[in-house]
């Protein structure tokens, strides 16, 4: 296809429409709970989509030294894309059936590395037409690995030494400690301010208007993502946050990839569990 069709972090179904041969429609479904999301491809999928395993080729083996969802080696990465019959060139839009909150790593790591991508805004659940139940016939591509950027990205060691502002994107009940059903200890990282993902979403799952969403940064102090660093459970979510923070013009923040799945791993780091003043 190699279109080179450059895009906006989010793209509307409108624009899809409009674009749809230019693009290559990748669903990226995923689940916590380790639900299939190719299952769930397969029994119905947007139109002309391809799928993208976010365990296969989005994240590398898992460690509690490196997280649940490390990123993968670059090679991994090019191979998962000519797999699905991505091109170098090509634009990607993906959605997923939560918002775009997963559909995110693969934007981030696609823009992040210099490709042209988009989540598809409101994805599954906005969508009203029929569903298809097989894959589109696709050659495969041809992808080059590159290395992912360090200026993308924060070690723990940096997201830990407290001279970043450090936004934590899980929901308000993992961020305070009250539960957590998958990593070894409850709470966040010290000073960190909780902007749940799922709050850039309204009810049905679209991402809110622009003014809204500059407001729930501001609340937390945020008008720039110069210094900011991102994280959740283990760096799919929080891509969702430096997306948003893109869209709204404020620059790129850095993605602490290893996330809660590894700081909570290493008992000599602190935890809180108090919101800091502003979170």
């Amino acid at each position: 296809m190699d279109s080179n069709l450059a895009v906006a972090p989010f793209v509307t179904f409108d624009w899809y429409a409009a674009h749809r041969d230019q693009v290559v429609l990748v669903d990226a479904r995923w689940y916590l709970d380790g639900s299939s999301g190719l299952e769930a491809y397969r029994q119905g999928h947007l139109p002309r989509a391809v799928f993208v395993d976010l365990d296969r080729w989005l994240s590398g083996p898992a460690s509690p030294e490196t997280g649940r969802n490390p990123l993968p080696d670059p090679q991994v990465f090019a191979r998962g894309m000519r797999e699905a019959g991505i091109n170098e060139a090509d634009t990607v839009v993906a959605y997923d059936d939560a918002g775009g909150v997963i559909a995110a790593r693969l934007v981030w790591m696609l823009r992040a590395t210099g490709h042209a991508a988009a989540v598809l805004d409101g994805g599954m659940s906005a969508y009203t037409g029929s569903l298809e139940a097989t894959a589109p016939p696709r050659k495969p591509g041809t992808f080059t690995p590159v290395p992912w950027p360090a200026e993308r990205l924060a070690d723990i060691a940096a997201t830990a030494a407290g001279t970043a502002t450090v936004v934590d994107a899980r929901n308000r009940d993992r961020y305070q400690g009250r539960q957590d059903p998958v990593d070894p200890r409850p709470g966040h990282i010290p000073g960190a301010l909780n902007i749940p993902c799922r709050e850039n979403l309204d009810p049905a799952g679209r991402l809110l208007p622009r003014p809204r969403l500059r407001e729930h940064f501001e609340r937390a102090g945020i008008d720039s993502a110069g210094n900011l660093v991102s994280y959740c459970g283990s760096g799919v979510t929080a891509c969702h946050n430096l997306l948003v923070l893109e869209h709204l013009g404020l620059g790129h923040g850095r993605l602490f990839v290893g996330g809660w799945s590894q700081y909570g791993h290493r008992s000599d780091l602190p935890v809180e569990t108090a919101s800091p003043s502003g979170a």
